[in-house]
């Protein structure tokens, strides 16, 4: 298998051009409404005419005080439909395949952004979240907001995306309610692992309801964040549940591709365990600390049907052209801002790499 390859989804036989996937990341680029920026449309294009096969979205928050940071753009309502039209149309027209990723931020959707009291699958707080505890959901909010990532996948396919990816990882809402210490609930959306999944569960069947049955939607998560209770076991578990979903792509966001586990008295990545477990119907995304094509060559032979990168596609948009040779080892940071101008960064988007240690001469 090789990353050029093309590949085939197997629910819908959409076919992407190769193996390459930009994964969401954050970039602060967009308006305070929500609305896309022109800068956040020019940069994801640009990654998307660098020949990534999928290119996501940052994090778009599906209700108003869903917000995670300043400069994310939004999709909680009818007015983010015209910039999402004009971002799709970009992107379709360079042969990508294009996904919006749907979150909340939960417990991490600060009050000072805001303006109200972070909510949850539980009472809960957030180191660095002005220090204010969040209230849980009552039944009916819970309903409510499945129904919030419905209207906005329908608004993406309104817009001419591809699909939406449920961001279900990094300690956002959906992982909060799938996290054994971030969900303590004793009613129908907590306790067991059915329970604690069952708010993913629902989001899925209703958008399947109300979308078209080509729309994609692919689904992010974490193997493991021990401090919201989410473990190696229960993610596997979860994995065998998400592939009897209508879902088309389980994306896994191992942070470090080359960490081994051990597992049956054997070392093994994140990767291969999940490979091993879930069907060949479903395709397995794998990200974290890919940088070079060699990097690349070890995801695959790991099992994953695709790879997604981030850091580097800030840097090298034109990845995915480069790594069908091996020996393709594309510089790493620290990089010049004029050289992150110059990839179509904005400067916000520069201004916030700064905060990543090491990435940007001058910064951290």
């Amino acid at each position: 298998m090789r990353a050029n390859d093309s590949f085939i989804l197997p629910r819908t036989g959409i076919i992407l051009k190769n193996r390459t996937v930009l994964a969401a990341m954050t970039n602060k680029q967009s308006h305070e409404n929500g609305v896309l920026s022109e800068e956040e449309k020019k940069w994801l294009i640009r990654r998307a005419r660098g020949d990534f096969a999928i290119t996501t979205t940052a994090a778009t928050h599906v209700t108003e005080t869903g917000r995670g940071w300043h400069g994310e753009m939004g999709v909680w309502g009818d007015h983010h439909i015209p910039g999402l039209t004009d971002l799709a149309k970009g992107l379709r027209q360079s042969g990508t395949v294009s996904l919006a990723q749907l979150f909340h931020g939960g417990m991490r959707a600060p009050k000072s952004i805001n303006g109200v009291q972070p909510i949850s699958a539980s009472v809960n707080t957030e180191p660095g979240m002005d220090g204010i505890y969040t209230r849980a959901l009552e039944d009916n909010e819970i309903k409510e907001m499945i129904n919030s990532f419905a209207d906005a996948a329908v608004r993406c396919e309104k817009a001419g995306f591809d699909g939406v990816e449920l961001h279900g990882a990094h300690s956002y809402l959906i992982c909060q309610f799938l996290g054994k210490i971030t969900n303590r609930r004793d009613d129908e959306w907590g306790g067991d692992l059915e329970g604690r999944s069952r708010f993913l569960r629902e989001i899925i069947k209703l958008i399947r309801e109300r979308t078209d049955p080509n729309f994609l939607i692919a689904v992010r998560i974490s193997p493991i964040i021990e401090k919201a209770g989410i473990y190696l076991e229960d993610s596997l578990e979860l994995a065998k549940i998400l592939s009897k979903l209508e879902i088309d792509i389980l994306h896994i966001s191992c942070w470090d591709v080359f960490q081994e586990i051990e597992s049956d008295s054997k070392n093994k990545s994140l990767t291969k365990l999940f490979k091993d477990i879930i069907p060949d119907s479903l395709p397995l995304i794998s990200t974290g600390a890919v940088w070079t094509a060699k990097d690349a060559k070890y995801v695959f032979d790991e099992g994953a049907d695709l790879v997604g990168v981030a850091r580097v596609g800030i840097a090298h948009p034109d990845w995915p052209k480069y790594i069908s040779d091996i020996s393709y080892t594309p510089q790493k940071p620290p990089f010049s801002e004029a050289h992150l101008l110059e990839m179509d960064l904005s400067p916000a988007f520069v201004d916030y790499m700064r905060a990543w240690k090491g990435f940007v001469i001058g910064g951290k």
